[in-house]
């Protein structure tokens, strides 16, 4: 429903200044300033190119680019909160959180926001002001990954004035429905589905509460509105089925659907003789990439549910961690590549592909960086799926659990070289005393730790890269002009056990499970599932710091830039042991025409900027709250300032600082 309420102007407090003394000091500011003039600061150069932010990846194709270029690198350091809006949604409760972690829409002068539990936002994208609120009104229950990244947005070719609905704005919801409101008044479209509601469980079949929704922006490409959705890993092997589906954005009628099978597969029939989409099939979670011009859209996948265990799966993971290149008219598929073979590691392809134009020895060729969670980032031919620079099956550990099967190679790419590393040991514990370096070994004691791609197991297994990356849904940045390709990653040591049903069955009821250890149910397989980090008796990583990184690669060699630490110990550590070591991410990065990158993400509630060209670091700034999400950026006038906007709510699952603001930078 559209929750009416009265337009408010933001709060324009500067995070971390109290604010009455703040208030004192705009009083004082004032006085001193009376009889200034409200000309634009002639310090700033209002001649440069003005650039708007139209899609979650600042495009369809996810190259996180701004022309923009007012903030530069002699003026970064001046940046100051411009105005601050809070949602007022955020929530906490044992192992519940919400998680902001939203890339705003710019769409004329208005910033459309959606916060983590489906309220949409309008903002006055100048001053914050805000102009309506949609609330959704999810049911919650069981969805523990409260979280929506982004909205897509579409347009009539041809615009009637004084209709409704001529400017859509797309929302896919944590209950799985994808919704369309009037651009301009919030309200929903009618024409669009049921009263503007489509039911994306529509020949699903049965789902758990929570099991299936939607967290990542809808694609529009042309007329048409792609959307795929989260599935919880780990629940069952008959987990609902990833289908990838597009729909008219007048009507809401369905289009085709991807329904990611291997190919030659019989259509899955209920006891009704309906056609169903098949069930336990990997799911397309993050967001998705669209080239109008070829007309694809760019489908990265998950793996087959559940995560460390694929006995069962007789080659139904075909598509499984892979970027699938689907006809965007019809929905066949035109090519995959496949990261992992047989994925029973978490190793999703969790982030939107990023597009651009390769400057290859034969001329320009169009291109997609993909980035996965081991830290692998695969440049492509987005025409064909070829890699640009060789691809090597190699050797990898084998000896799975009873009843798997693994594959006795995987795919490395040569160019450009990993940005995670590949090997841990016990040997290379990690400790800021003798007894947290002993207390990780101790830990590791027993596992199987073999290097990258060693097998979960019953004695446990230490998986480096871990589960949360590598790379993850931030995705990567791609400056054009400068040919340069920015990634950040996460390097932190998980393990993963494997216990067998019946011994689980047998510990469950003589109440000898071990305390506060999480364990997923994995139904369908021979195994209980239980995993986690890898840190020491002080909560910290047992592997080596960096523990997150940002890292620069040239776009037409693959090598390697710069690479730095990114991030402190701030919010792990009390002061004085604050150390620029590099801290766990959750995020991603933009650039701009001046050569800035700008990117939060960290655990330590910052958000920084960077020499996109050198990685020295020339700004940094407090967040209210962890800003575990992109930013953005953009200027709507020629007469008008850059901003640079962020949203601050932090991250349940990585136990960063919760809260609901968006912040906008600008200078002074």
């Amino acid at each position: 429903m559209l929750r009416s309420r009265q337009l408010r102007p933001p709060s324009r407090r500067p995070a971390g200044l109290d604010y009455p003394s703040f208030t004192l000091s705009l009083a004082l500011a004032s006085a001193l300033c009376a009889g200034c003039s409200n000309e634009p600061d002639a310090a700033l150069d209002f001649s440069g190119p003005t650039a708007g932010w139209s899609a979650y990846g600042a495009t369809h194709g996810g190259g996180r680019h701004s022309a923009a270029n007012q903030i530069t690198p002699a003026n970064v350091a001046n940046l100051e909160v411009a105005w601050e809006y809070k949602t007022g949604d955020m929530f906490r409760e044992g192992d519940f959180a919400t998680s902001f972690q939203n890339t705003p829409t710019l769409v004329g002068e208005t910033l459309y926001v959606c916060s983590p539990r489906n309220s949409l936002i309008a903002l006055n994208a100048e001053t914050g002001q805000e102009k309506w609120v949609f609330d959704a009104e999810i049911a919650s229950e069981g969805i523990y990954i409260q979280t929506c990244r982004g909205v897509g947005h579409w347009q009539e070719s041809a615009p009637v004035a004084g209709s409704p609905c001529q400017q859509r704005v797309f929302m896919g919801t944590l209950d799985a429905r994808l919704l369309a409101l009037d651009a301009e008044t919030g309200k929903l479209c009618d024409d669009f589905g049921e009263a503007g509601t489509v039911d994306l469980t529509e020949d699903i079949g049965d789902t758990y509460p929570g099991e299936y929704g939607v967290t990542s922006a809808p694609t529009i490409i042309g007329d048409r509105v792609v959307t795929g959705t989260l599935v919880l890993d780990n629940i069952r092997t008959d987990a609902p089925g990833g289908v990838v589906r597009a729909y008219d954005p007048r009507s809401g009628e369905k289009l085709w659907a991807w329904d990611p099978v291997p190919p030659g597969t019989k259509p899955t029939v209920d006891e009704d003789g309906n056609e169903r989409y098949a069930r336990g099939t990997t799911n397309a979670w993050s967001t998705l990439a669209a080239d109008p011009d070829l007309g694809l859209v760019y489908v990265p996948t998950g793996n087959t549910s559940p995560d460390y265990y694929g006995g069962h799966r007789n080659g139904s993971d075909y598509y499984s961690s892979s970027v699938v290149a689907l006809d965007a008219e019809t929905g066949a598929v035109r090519w995959h590549f496949q990261t992992v073979h047989h994925d029973i590691w978490d190793y999703d392809v969790p982030s939107q592909p990023a597009l651009f134009e390769w400057p290859g020895p034969d001329g320009p060729v169009p291109a997609l960086a993909q980035a996965t969670k081991l830290g692998h980032i695969f440049f492509l031919d987005r025409r064909s799926g070829e890699p640009l620079f060789p691809v090597e099956e190699r050797p990898v550990p084998q000896g799975a659990a009873a009843g798997e099967y693994l594959s006795p190679t995987q795919p490395f790419p040569t160019r450009p070289a990993p940005i995670h590393p590949t090997e841990f040991s016990s040997d290379d514990a990690y400790g800021f005393t003798f007894l947290d370096r002993q207390s990780c070994r101790n830990a590791m004691a027993g596992m199987r730790s073999e290097g990258i791609f060693t097998p979960a197991s019953v004695e446990g297994s230490v998986h480096f890269p871990g589960m949360v990356g590598g790379s993850n849904w931030g995705s990567l940045s791609i400056d054009p002009v400068r040919g340069i390709l920015i990634a950040n990653s996460t390097r932190v040591a998980t393990w993963v056990k494997l216990t067998p049903r019946d011994e689980y069955t047998r510990l469950e009821a003589a109440g000898e499970l071990e305390p506060g250890q999480n364990y997923e149910p994995s139904y369908g397989t021979p195994y209980v599932a239980s995993r986690s980090f890898l840190e020491s008796m002080f909560g910290a990583p047992c592997n080596k710091p960096p523990w997150g990184v940002l890292t620069a690669i040239d776009l037409a060699s693959g090598d390697l830039r710069w690479e730095i630490p990114l991030g402190s110990t701030r919010s792990m550590a009390p002061w004085p042991l604050w150390f620029d070591i590099g801290v766990p991410n959750q995020g991603g990065s933009i650039n701009t025409g001046s050569g800035l990158t700008f990117i939060a993400a960290t655990t330590d509630n910052a958000i920084r900027a960077f020499d996109t060209a050198t990685g020295e670091e020339l700004w940094e700034d407090q967040l209210p709250a962890g800003g575990q999400a992109t930013p953005m950026t953009y200027r709507l006038r020629k007469d008008s300032k850059q901003f640079l906007v962020i949203a601050a709510g932090g991250h349940g699952l990585l136990g960063t600082t919760i809260g609901d603001s968006v912040v906008a930078y600008a200078l002074p």
